[in-house]
């Protein structure tokens, strides 16, 4: 697989920015990542964007909205891409191969979502379950069905959820763009309350990801950047999976599992080569099937990552040390772009006070639905 590399890196704060529109969002992400990266912005010659959208604004056809910010920009190729949660990694693997196959020696890749203004996020969120067969009122239904799947096919694990969500938490707090930088406790996280209410099923509000706004955005190059520490894409391959949870056993991720056991083969490595792990933690029991399919555990067994304190921020592969989605947010079209942001920035050192020493590759994992879309990319040091 031909290397592309990430040059240059941009991000907004992820919150509620209801006075601020996606326009501005896009604009100050694309910015950023231009400005970091030094390349002249006429030699930006594609532009990819992920965006959910399905009703969370008005706004549709976002593609062209980032030309009112850059002018110059006129009459590129500019396209939206959409693979529900995972619509931010599906616009960075086009990037990628955009730069792969070389056509393209700079290319910008955008992700962006605005979610609070939009008076029912959840019922948006469910059209991305099989709405013939799954009358889910929101997508936290839709997961609050593979959390009870999962506890009667294997054990009830509402202390583990916990442990994830205390985990990411307090990760969160060190990173400043984070939505929610709150010192919440294993307690808090394990206890229902007026604060932290049953959602659905066995979903308390700490065990889901908050509605967030917010843009990042990339940009990718056929060679490094001079004179500093770079990034770069070694890896990356997409697999989708049957939509209707009818067709799958929904106690496991099993196009996770095959999207990590896919991209260890081909590029003849194992976990033990990865110093961190950016994965999809949209609800708490997303991450703790992960542990499992990306082969940190037995099916089953995800909690014992926990228990032996592997995933943390100073075990032996740290998981979601940005605060993951349950803390830093989870902008829909945004997500898979900010995770490749994290990603690259602890790798060339610049990740602030998430920063951990010693990274040489990293794997981010972001996926689309209940695990019907599932992107992987692995990112080394240069």
């Amino acid at each position: 697989m031909t290397n592309v590399f990430i040059t240059g890196t941009g991000h907004t704060p992820f919150r509620k920015w209801q006075d601020t529109s996606i326009e501005t969002l896009i604009a100050q992400a694309a910015q950023q990542a231009i400005t970091d990266s030094g390349v002249d912005q006429k030699d930006i010659t594609e532009i990819f964007i992920g965006h959910y959208g399905e009703g969370l604004i008005d706004q549709g056809f976002v593609a062209s909205l980032v030309l009112n910010a850059f002018p110059q920009w006129r009459y590129l190729p500019i396209t939206r891409v959409e693979n529900a949660c995972a619509s931010g990694s599906a616009a960075v693997h086009q990037g990628c191969r955009a730069i792969a196959n070389g056509e393209h020696q700079h290319v910008l890749v955008l992700g962006a979502e605005h979610m609070s203004g939009s008076a029912n996020p959840g019922a948006c969120l469910a059209k991305a379950s099989y709405i013939a067969e799954e009358s889910f009122p929101s997508f936290t239904h839709a997961f609050a069905h593979l959390t009870d799947a999962y506890f009667d096919r294997f054990s009830e694990q509402t202390l583990a959820l916990a442990k994830i969500a205390h985990k990411n938490h307090q990760n969160g707090l060190r990173n400043d763009l984070a939505h929610l930088r709150k010192d919440f406790d294993l307690e808090f996280c394990l206890t229902e309350s007026p604060k932290n209410p049953v959602v659905a099923g066995h979903l308390k509000r700490t065990d889901c990801s908050p509605i967030t706004d917010g843009a990042a955005a990339m940009v990718l190059s056929g060679a490094p950047k001079p004179g500093t520490e770079n990034a770069k894409i070694s890896y990356w391959q997409h697999h989708n999976e049957f939509l209707p949870l009818s067709k799958r056993n929904p106690w496991q991720l099993e196009g996770c599992a095959h999207a990590w056991q896919q991209g260890l083969a081909k590029t003849q490595l194992s976990l033990d080569d990865f110093q961190l792990v950016e994965t999809h933690d949209c609800f708490t029991i997303a991450e703790l099937m992960q542990y499992e399919a990306m082969g940190l555990t037995p099916i089953g067994e995800g909690s014992r990552a926990l228990d032996e304190g592997w995933v943390y921020r100073d075990g032996k592969l740290p998981v979601n040390v940005s605060g993951g989605l349950k803390s830093k947010g989870h902008p829909i079209g945004a997500t898979g772009v900010s995770m490749h942001v994290m990603a690259a920035r602890q790798l060339t050192g610049t990740a602030g006070d998430m920063q951990l020493p010693s990274l040489n590759r990293a794997g981010v994992f972001n996926m689309g639905g209940t695990g019907a879309a599932n992107y992987l990319s692995f990112i080394e040091a240069v």
